[in-house]
């Protein structure tokens, strides 16, 4: 039986303090096998074959409109229009099809976010050369460089581009040979000859280019993004012209403000990663917006070059981690320009990559109600390197967060019974074909009805009723049983345990495999802690940490934590702090900030036994004040 239920409209118009969204109609039917699916009434539309096609569109219509924008070296904005990026992308492409690029032979960028890696990334893609934007650490952090070498091995590039040579020279002399061209924006690498960014953009472009891009369609490879290489090798996952564009119109529906203004972003995340390298990139170039380049992180030095940014620039629709919006808030209770000029034209905030504990998110709400009249709504989703990233998304004002909404249009979602929770899968134009020279990996990605395996279990918002959303409920992979065999939700208990200690850490690893009681080793956050210590904080990070109040009040939350837990798979009874930072060469943790809970767990076995063994350094509950 298939039912049908209307998601309710998404948030009006911006007279009435909202904004316009989608309003889809949602239909679902369970099957014998225990299998649900859930999907669009409303069709898909038509988007455009490739993604350059949006470039060429506003290079016409809005010529001098910027496109975007970096700090240069004395801290001005370097822009550039849609009409000159046209006119470098065609210069660029001609420069690498005369290197003799081609899908066989992309080429690989090294370096984060910049104009130049805006640029050869587009040029390729424009005339069906794939780029490859990787993870700048394993080229400046690692050590060995495996992971880059085995990404190397897959991909077989034909130039790698880096916008300072001198920075990534000792690791494209070690893993890449002669054969491969070397382009850089700044300087030269040693021992081979250096393509000049500047030479290859005044490269004349020729018919050549033109009819290359006549050429490239739905299904030519566009780029390869990368997994996180958490568990073995980096994978290269295909990212097609379809998948790409595909997107941006389940996007344009589901943010359907993004049709009527063109969006002005102001963004941090990494271009190697999908979620800001397909979608918040593409999302301004797809509807004429302007693409401001952060170089701020968030991280308590990073922060402050996004402050600096954002008291200057005023987003339309802005996305941060958990953690940035936590910076972003507490800068704010003190800034009013910066808070001003943030809200002053933002329709909406998007949050990914962690759970968001509640206080974070009163706070966002409060600030944004107090500031722009009205709260602005907060939002997250669902999605995966191999789907584009954008599947699941909620537009509907929501008390809490955790909800990742409902399928976007044109995808359908599947939802497999497996060890007492609901695997996600999913189809639709967004999906990957599979994995780089990889068919085995590719098979099994995928069911006997070609769905994708998300990897991910979710729980409905309300029972039995998939149009009021979902909640994300951990990784298949990372959940265990305890010795009782009781299983373990990692995902959901991980976020339900940074919430209640009240901000005090930035994330944890739940231990508890084997033993009859759950644990965490945790990641401080450290100026929560020396806010919460005030004038007692130390300035030694390792006597703030072992400072008997931070301890009294850490074990007094952790007390309350367990109070409110139903079961043994609920509570975590013991805490300790990593002795030392996730190591990206171990793979405990990957480029875009995100623990790796096996990777840790294997890494620190010693960790986890002092934790079970009660140690001076672990932290226990404390009981309940007697009334």
């Amino acid at each position: 039986m298939v039912t049908t239920a209307p998601q309710p409209a998404g948030n009006g118009t911006k007279g009435t303090g909202r904004v316009a969204t989608w309003t889809p109609e949602i239909r679902w039917e369970t099957r014998e096998n225990g299998a649900t699916y859930v999907w669009r009434e409303d069709e898909l539309g038509p988007y455009p074959d490739r993604i350059t096609e949006r470039l060429e569109h506003w290079a016409k219509a809005t010529p001098d409109q910027t496109w975007i924008a970096a700090r240069d070296k004395d801290g001005n904005w370097r822009k550039v229009s849609y009409s000159q990026a046209l006119a470098t992308v065609r210069s660029i492409a001609q420069g690498l099809m005369n290197l003799g690029l081609g899908p066989d032979h992309p080429v690989l960028i090294l370096s984060g976010n910049s104009i130049e890696h805006a640029l050869i990334a587009l040029a390729a893609q424009h005339v069906g050369i794939p780029s490859a934007a990787v993870a700048p650490a394993y080229a400046l952090i690692s050590e060995d460089y495996a992971k880059l070498k085995d990404i190397a091995a897959q991909i077989t590039p034909g130039a790698v581009f880096a916008d300072k040579a001198e920075g990534y020279d000792r690791a494209v002399s070690t893993v890449f040979d002669a054969s491969v061209a070397a382009i850089a924006a700044e300087g030269n690498f040693s021992g081979r000859p250096t393509i000049s960014f500047a030479d290859l953009a005044a490269t004349p472009a020729t018919d050549a280019v033109d009819t290359a891009a006549a050429k490239v369609g739905p299904d030519t490879v566009a780029k390869f993004l990368f997994t996180s290489g958490t568990t073995g090798s980096p994978k290269a996952v295909i990212q097609t012209q379809r998948m790409m564009c595909a997107n941006q119109a389940m996007v344009a529906d589901c943010y359907a403000f993004l049709t009527q203004e063109p969006p002005v972003i102001v963004d941090w995340a990494p271009w190697n990663h999908v979620a800001s390298g397909n979608k918040v990139f593409n999302m301004a170039l797809y509807h004429g917006g302007t693409f401001y380049i952060d170089e701020g992180k968030p991280t308590p030095k990073g922060i402050a070059e996004t402050l600096k940014n954002l008291k200057e620039i005023s987003p339309t629709w802005y996305f941060n981690v958990p953690s940035g919006y936590e910076m972003l808030i507490h800068a704010m209770e003190s800034d009013d320009q910066l808070r001003q000029n943030f809200f002053k034209n933002l329709k909406m905030m998007m949050y990914a990559g962690a759970g968001m504990a509640q206080h974070t998110w009163d706070d966002l709400i409060a600030l944004s109600a107090r500031t722009a009249g009205y709260p602005i709504n907060l939002v997250t989703g669902l999605g995966a390197t191999e789907t584009a990233p954008f599947s699941l998304a909620i537009t509907e004002t929501q008390p809490s967060p955790g909800n990742v909404g409902i399928p976007a249009r044109g995808i359908t979602l599947k939802l497999v019974p497996n060890g007492g929770k609901l695997e996600a899968r999913l189809k639709g134009p967004n999906v990957t074909p599979g994995y780089w020279r990889n068919a085995e990996l590719t098979a099994n990605a995928f069911d006997d009805e070609g769905f994708y395996c998300l990897g991910d279990a979710l729980r409905y918002a309300v029972p039995g009723d998939p149009s009021k959303g979902f909640y994300f409920d951990g990784r298949i992979a990372e959940n265990f049983k305890l010795q009782t065999g009781t299983w373990v939700a990692v995902g959901a208990l991980r976020a339900t345990l940074v919430n209640d200690l009240g901000g005090l850490i930035r994330d944890c690893v739940i231990t508890g495999e084997n033993h009859e009681e759950l644990g965490a080793l945790v990641l401080p956050a450290l100026p929560a802690m020396r806010a919460f210590l005030g004038a007692d904080a130390p300035e030694d990070n390792a006597e703030v940490l072992a400072h008997p109040k931070l301890r009294q009040e850490l074990s007094a939350r952790l007390g309350a934590h367990g109070r409110k837990a139903t079961g043994s798979a609920t509570r975590i009874t013991r805490l300790i702090f990593l002795d030392s930072e996730p190591s990206f060469d171990r793979g405990e943790i990957t480029e875009k900030g995100s623990l790796n809970q096996r990777a840790i767990l294997a890494h620190r076995a010693e960790l986890v036994d002092r934790l079970y063994n009660d140690g001076p350094d672990v932290i226990l509950p404390k009981a309940k004040e007697p009334a």
